[in-house]
């Protein structure tokens, strides 16, 4: 009895196996495709049904009614930076696009992403950012699957087209590369920051480099205006190890004085035990 049981869930285990293996293609299959534009990355996720036969645009997409701009869940579109789409902008983030064509002018719907955006509206709670785009009819040309690609790439933006059947449209995205561009050289030739001075006296101290460069970039840190007790402990150990005990006792006491008004007990018993030591 129990062996014709082990053999019936045997069975049973391996026309589920069986079953589990069984691939097939998607009518629509999805697709995904980046772009970097300027700075920014920009990443677009849809699905790609077919004509087959069919009329599309005016028939299996009605005009003016909102359709998911592909099949399956609604396309999904990622913006690494802000930017501006025909005109209005958005923040950096991910978005479902949903589009209502008309036959000659395309209104297209940016709506946070949600998962499972399967059907027309994400919510009906939510206000999209809306954009309107001319659209026009490609002559003696027939786009079988419906694409979404990039064209007319510059630093500072980029046309997204949307092309089924014989009908084309384009939204202009455009990004701030210029200003990302301008503050990032203004950072540059600034010079290094507090904190950049105090990682590089941090890496040497912690490697064993050279203690006069070291204390060089602690102190410049210093001042800049980044006196913290973890600073000034740094600076100590610094001048420590160089050799210059007096010095180290005096920035492990204005360590400690700082670490005491913070609470922090792991550098005030750090900064005595060194004191301690140092004094010796």
């Amino acid at each position: 009895m129990k062996k014709a049981f082990f053999t019936c869930i045997l069975a049973a285990l391996t026309i589920l196996t069986i079953q589990a293996q069984i691939q097939t293609p998607a009518a629509s299959p999805s697709a995904m495709l980046k772009q970097s534009v300027g700075l920014a990355e920009i990443t677009v996720e849809y699905s790609r049904p077919s004509m087959k036969g069919r009329d599309i645009f005016g028939g299996l997409v009605p005009y003016d009614e909102v359709w998911r701009l592909g099949a399956n869940q609604a396309t999904k579109i990622t913006f690494s930076e802000d930017v501006k789409v025909g005109g209005k902008s958005l923040e950096a983030g991910a978005y479902a696009v949903l589009a209502k064509p008309g036959k000659s002018n395309w209104e297209f719907m940016f709506y946070p992403y949600t998962t499972g955006n399967w059907g027309a509206y994400p919510g009906s709670d939510v206000t999209p950012t809306t954009v309107s785009t001319e659209a026009f009819k490609m002559d003696q040309m027939e786009i079988e699957s419906f694409m979404i690609e990039f064209d007319q790439i510059t630093s500072s933006g980029a046309n997204l087209w949307f092309l089924w059947e014989n009908v084309a449209t384009a939204i202009p995205i455009a990004v701030n590369t210029d200003e990302a561009v301008e503050a990032s050289i203004a950072q540059v030739m600034s010079g290094p920051t507090a904190n950049d001075y105090y990682a590089a006296a941090s890496y040497y101290l912690a490697e064993d480099k050279d203690m006069d460069k070291a204390l060089k970039w602690v102190t410049k840190a210093i001042d800049m205006g980044y006196e913290q007790f973890w600073v000034l402990r740094t600076k100590s150990l610094i001048e420590a190890k160089a050799g210059d005990k007096a010095a180290a006792i005096e920035s492990a006491k204005k360590s400690l004085e700082m670490a005491k008004a913070a609470n922090n007990n792991d550098y005030i018993r750090m900064n005595e035990a060194s004191i301690k030591e140092w004094s010796m």
